[in-house]
């Protein structure tokens, strides 16, 4: 452990975001002109705002503001617009009389949805990124975390090796610049994180020989290790402090977090009203909605100690099994980075890690009543039995053995196989990360999971109706979507903070990975005709 430390120190490891000394964000910034444009919701999306620029610096702004005073939200937009320069939305390729291929549309989406921002603007949101990148569309105008790696993935097989290695070599350098990667590139994301895809895509590289990437971006692998394990060392059974926690018997697993405890920036409002309704404090509601932004599952009844009640949301009370087993992932890529590089001692510490975070989630989160991995809220010591599609992961990383493995595609195919593909959970809330919702990357990390493990035909049943729900929306719209309805197939998903977005970055990605596994089912408009249907 000492030596572990040691070495991550001489990195400049600390593992801790550095909020003192970054970009404050636009709440900090602009103070109560902020409050204001958020509380009179003077855009119909929050986050209009938030990805605004300032024309002048923030002082200049606020004393102007000060003076003028205006207080209708119509007065407020009128100021907002003569002191910032809006955003626009990314809008993909306009749908023609005549629909292409979708491989063909999703080709052509790439370029559409490729932004350079070497230099960011004085006192805006967005961060400087060193190389070109894809943003998912729509109201996502910059590049965002877990979102990239199945992005990447139709990068591939559309030929565009040159994006992935310039999104990777991005990733890295947020790592080295701000010690981690941020939920998405701006500054009211610095404060958390999402899930760890960073090893999946540095994998990429070199398909063959991952162990390669591995070895070339060891430092950043070890920084982002670093920060997902602050603190864990001395941590009493029984506590938890910031992304981990010491179970009962001294184990330690992650959990979600954000070091910020306020009202996200680009969701003021409607974070306000939720604590207004909870009878818990203000803060601890804050942190729990920003936590489970940071899961990407934001949101869902996965966080929710009532599941159709968002105001009981406690995600830092749970330690969840995708993160866990991402994390996993990422010990072993590190452990076979090391080896490329003959560092024994790396290797040896590297192994114990993942062999003691595989038991400790077989002791912990698998359960073999349910045939599934679940969540553990480990504030009461007990599994939270809901299903969902979060107990993929484990396959997907290679952590489960063959027994757990068959269990879960049983418990997959009985409880979440919809005609339209693998649906969230089996339970609607109203939530955009519940039934009927289905998402791409939950799609591929079942697929992908399954194949490992030789459950070919059920991989390939997601994937088709997955594929042929995605071609019946294209048909009718021209457009891949964010999300799908897989139980009513046909139709975008819904629920959620914000209309359902076009694009899409995941979405093209994974369709377009999909479509090169089973070339046979890629076209079909009819779940019925999918194998295993």
């Amino acid at each position: 452990m000492l030596t572990l430390l040691i070495g991550l120190s001489a990195l400049g490891a600390s593992g801790a975001p550095d909020l003192e000394n970054s970009p404050e964000p636009p709440e900090v910034l602009f103070k109560d002109l902020f409050v204001a444009v958020q509380t009179l919701h003077v855009f119909t999306d929050g986050k209009e705002f938030v990805d605004a620029v300032p024309r002048s610096d923030p002082d200049r702004i606020l004393a102007a503001y000060h003076e003028v005073k205006p207080r209708s939200a119509e007065e407020v937009r009128a100021f907002v617009e003569t002191h910032f320069t809006l955003p626009k939305e990314v809008v993909a390729e306009t749908a023609s009389a005549q629909l292409v291929p979708i491989s063909e549309h999703i080709d052509r989406l790439w370029s559409e949805l490729t932004r350079s921002t070497p230099q960011a603007p004085r006192y805006g949101s967005a961060l400087a990124l060193p190389q070109p990148y894809v943003v998912p569309g729509g109201r996502f105008r910059e590049m965002y975390y877990w979102d990239s790696y199945f992005t990447m993935l139709g990068l591939a097989e559309s030929g565009r090796r040159d994006l992935i290695e310039d999104m990777v070599r991005n990733f890295a350098y947020l790592i080295d610049t701000y010690g981690h990667v941020p939920n998405g590139t701006r500054t009211y994301y610095l404060s958390r994180s999402q899930p760890p895809f960073f090893f999946a895509m540095v994998g990429l590289l070199s398909t063959e020989d991952p162990a390669a990437s591995f070895a070339r971006y060891l430092p950043e692998l070890k920084r982002e290790y670093a920060f997902w394990m602050r603190d864990a060392q001395g941590l009493t059974p029984g506590a938890a402090r910031r992304h981990v926690v010491a179970l009962s018997d001294g184990a330690i697993l992650n959990r979600y977090w954000d070091d910020r405890d306020t009202p996200r920036d680009e969701s003021y409002a409607q974070d306000v009203e939720l604590a207004s309704r909870s009878p818990r404090g203000a803060s601890e509601v804050f942190r729990d909605i920003r936590a489970a932004a940071e899961s990407g599952w934001d949101f869902g009844s996965r966080w929710f100690a009532d599941p159709r009640d968002r105001t009981t949301i406690d995600t830092t009370e749970i330690v969840p099994s995708d993160l866990n087993s991402l994390l996993f992932g990422l010990e072993n890529a590190i452990r076979a980075g090391c080896e490329r590089r003959a560092d024994t001692a790396c290797v040896r510490e590297f192994a114990r890690r993942a062999a003691a975070r595989r038991a400790a989630i077989d002791r912990y989160l698998w359960d073999p009543g349910q045939g599934a991995y679940l969540d553990y809220r480990w504030t009461r010591a007990e599994r939270i039995v809901r299903v969902s599609a979060a107990t993929l992961y484990p396959l997907f990383v290679s952590m489960a053995s063959q027994v757990q493995a068959d269990a879960v595609a049983a418990t997959a195919r009985r409880r979440l196989l919809e005609p339209g593909g693998l649906v969230t959970t089996p339970v609607e809330t109203g939530q955009q990360w519940d039934a009927p919702n289905g998402w791409a990357p939950l799609q591929w990390i079942a697929v992908s999971g399954l194949r490992r493990y030789g459950h070919d035909s059920l991989a390939e049943a997601i994937a088709c109706r997955f594929m042929a729900n995605v071609n019946g929306v294209y048909q009718q719209s021209g457009k891949l979507v964010e999300k799908y309805d897989v139980i009513q197939t046909g139709r975008k998903g819904g629920g959620g903070e914000y209309p359902t977005q076009d694009g899409f970055g995941w979405t093209n990605g994974v369709v377009r990975k999909l479509e090169r596994l089973y070339p046979a089912d890629a076209a079909y408009l009819d779940a019925a005709r999918c194998p295993g249907a």
